[in-house]
């Protein structure tokens, strides 16, 4: 272990002991409140180029586990905790926090004030920051800070470069992978859908050559504006296969559809969240991880209808079209980690996907 400090961009130092990678590190600082799934946490590929601060004061403590993997390769830019557990103990786990880390060349932090830090993130919004030794010199730091620009290429950084398939004998989906979580497969392979994995620039003309029964778009990094490809292709598809998004699927099928998205100041991160279901005025405990969110008052002129809502800050949780089977939602249902509240979403699209094959044999036969 090592003396590292956090800089952030507006100039305020912490200083901890380092663990994993002893690498100098850059990423935007976002906070997570879950307290527990660390793990699914640093392998979800929607922090890509974040660090992420654990408010929960501890982890480590159950150790990596073979089982609790959203990708291969975490894309992860740092880790923060109040404090780690160097010696794990449960049945499951293989290996430490600390291995892991250092396997994946990902620098973590342990000793700071992660209350404090979380206060500064949600009174002055995300930021810049960086991860290095207590030895370097804060003002090079900051200029170094103020130089780097945040990537604007995590879609292509996280998304799959060819299409496979995972098969099936059930529904036939095309998954949209723009930076996929493996508990999305898991939830689609359990119902046995065939299910053929492309990248986020796939074309619309490619994706309807596999004939599917339905198109899930998955959650990913980074602003949905970043890839227009997708946005147009979203667009074409709309009205001639049930689609169901999720996280910046979501995103991305609202502005396909004429919507508009906006940054949030610190974003949405945690297994705790309260999402409110307007149709049937029912309320559901959410995982979520996004910094981006479709502005409500951009539905007005669309052929979207809003269906579900953040009870702590009234944003838009979730919406439907109008017209053509296509629905979506801002949080993960598959939930990894956190609350199975939301997990009959993926049966309500095989049944969106049921009732569209219906409508077309009975038009067929008219």
């Amino acid at each position: 272990m090592n003396k590292k400090q956090l800089v952030l961009e507006d100039g305020t130092v912490l200083n901890g002991e380092g663990f994993g990678s002893d690498r100098m590190m850059v990423g935007e600082i976002v906070f997570n409140t879950g307290m527990t799934g660390y793990q699914e946490i640093i392998t979800d590929p929607s922090y890509c180029g974040q660090i992420v601060t654990m408010t929960y004061p501890l982890a480590g403590n159950y150790g990596i586990n073979r089982d609790d993997f959203e990708t291969v390769h975490p894309f992860i830019h740092g880790f923060i905790v109040k404090e780690t557990c160097e010696i794990p103990s449960n049945f499951r786990s293989e290996e430490s926090l600390d291995s892991y880390l250092k396997a994946h060349d990902i620098p973590g932090v342990y000793g700071i004030d992660t209350r404090k830090l979380t206060k500064i993130i949600r009174k002055h919004g995300t930021m810049k920051a960086i991860i290095a030794d207590q030895s370097e010199d804060v003002e090079t730091l900051l200029e170094k800070l103020h130089r780097k620009k945040l990537p604007t290429d995590q879609v292509p950084r996280t998304s799959t470069i060819k299409p496979y398939v995972v098969p099936g004998r059930g529904r036939r989906i095309v998954l949209v992978d723009f930076g996929m979580k493996h508990g999305i497969l898991r939830e689609l392979t359990k119902r046995n859908c065939h299910i053929t994995v492309v990248p986020y620039n796939y074309s619309a003309e490619n994706i309807l050559r596999l004939k599917p029964d339905g198109i899930m778009l998955t959650n990913g990094p980074g602003d949905p504006k970043d890839v227009p490809e997708a946005i147009n292709m979203i667009a074409e598809l709309i009205g001639k296969v049930p689609i169901f998004g999720i996280c910046l699927g979501h995103q991305l099928l609202a502005l396909a559809c004429g919507a508009d998205t906006e940054k949030m100041k610190f974003g949405h991160r945690g297994s705790n969240h309260p999402v409110k279901d307007l149709d049937k005025e029912k309320t559901y405990i959410t995982s979520q991880n996004h910094s981006y969110a479709v502005k409500e008052a951009s539905l007005t002129n669309t052929d979207l209808e809003l269906t579900q809502i953040a009870l702590n800050d009234g944003t838009v949780e979730g919406v439907k079209h109008k017209h053509y089977p296509a629905f979506s939602v801002q949080y993960h249902p598959e939930s990894s980690p956190g609350p199975d509240d939301t997990n009959h979403l993926f049966d309500q699209f095989l049944e969106l996907i049921d009732e569209a094959q219906r409508k077309n044999k009975e038009e067929a036969y008219a």
